[in-house]
């Protein structure tokens, strides 16, 4: 980081990470995630963010035994092998995520499945997480919405974790996949000053690529979108609802991860159909740079005529008072 007057010129080397997990397994995926950090840091990433429910999976393609009206023992067995290869939230996991970033002196970024280990125990949440190059988790953010059926397996987050991160390397934040076509929330993350937009996602669509780089025009900000690459193979053949995937096609997620610049230059990827880690390194001054004349929260925003407030107070189900 140079110093120019009393301005900050900043850029930092930013690694997105497109590989698949070992499908739940936990342990086999963190030890996978410890290493492809490494892989990142070798090559000076300083950012280095996965994927969407990275750990244990994203589980594209299963029913978990539900239609309307009911539930299969099959589901619920799979259901149950997803829980226990979730995340607590902090636990051994975040330990040993944090560790790796540590070594790598990297902020990481992370998609898992969270268990609730506040209240019931029994709901998962789509959660991202965030480790400094300390090896501090540093925040989390849960899913809002879930989308269609992973509404049937995934809480809702709230406005308590709608994180941003001041970094060295500029402000960094982001939603996950389908949040990103939620108006309101994108300008709550500008409004946060978000520098470096994360985007972890499991939308492998040719259309996710103008969404991506509609936000970067919209935010004035650097996109990072980060997906999995995942076959039908990739899946444990003794998965109790393993019969749901019969008619699913042999590449299930194409991928797609992309760097996308404020200006919404395509700095690396997309990148299809297989496993790999793309790099760029980020001028931040092209953030201040690309507001001459787009500033969607500042002297773009029309305050007197439109106004957004955020919630950001925790909604806890059941609170008690000893007085």
């Amino acid at each position: 980081m140079l110093l120019t007057g009393d301005k900050q010129v900043r850029s930092v080397k930013v690694a997105v990470v497109q590989a698949s997990p070992i499908l739940f397994n936990r342990d086999a995926t963190v030890a996978k995630t410890h290493e492809l950090i490494g892989s990142a840091s070798a090559q000076g990433a300083k950012l280095i963010l996965f994927p969407e429910a990275f750990i244990p999976v994203y589980p594209r393609g299963l029913s978990f035994g539900m239609v309307v009206g009911s539930r299969t023992p099959e589901g619920r067995k799979t259901w149950k092998r997803y829980w226990d290869n979730s995340v607590d939230v902090p636990g051994p996991v975040c330990d040993a995520i944090g560790k790796a970033a540590q070594e790598a002196d990297a902020y990481v970024a992370i998609g898992v499945m969270e268990r609730d280990g506040d209240f019931s125990g029994g709901t998962l949440y789509c959660t991202l997480l965030y480790f400094g190059p300390d090896g501090t988790l540093l925040g989390k953010h849960r899913k809002l919405k879930p989308t269609a059926a992973e509404r049937l397996i995934w809480g809702e987050g709230d406005g308590s974790t709608l994180t941003v991160i001041d970094t060295p390397h500029g402000k960094i934040g982001g939603l996950i996949c389908w949040e990103n076509y939620m108006p309101l929330a994108r300008v709550a993350m500008y409004g946060k000053g978000v520098e470096i937009y994360l985007a972890p996602t499991a939308d492998a669509r040719e259309s996710w690529q103008a969404t991506m780089r509609h936000i970067a025009l919209e935010g004035r900000c650097f996109v990072l979108s980060c997906n999995q690459y995942v076959t039908k193979a990739m899946y444990p053949k003794d998965l109790p609802s393993f019969a749901e995937l019969q008619s699913q096609p042999e590449v299930m997620c194409r991928g797609g991860s992309a760097i996308i610049s404020p200006s919404s230059e395509v700095l690396a990827g997309p990148l299809w159909d297989r496993e790999g880690i793309l790099y760029a390194d980020l001028d931040l001054g092209e953030v201040v740079r690309s507001k001459l004349d787009f500033d969607v929260v500042g002297h773009y925003a029309r305050p007197d005529v439109f106004q957004l407030t955020v919630d950001e107070r925790p909604k806890l189900p059941v609170s008690y008072r000893k007085s």
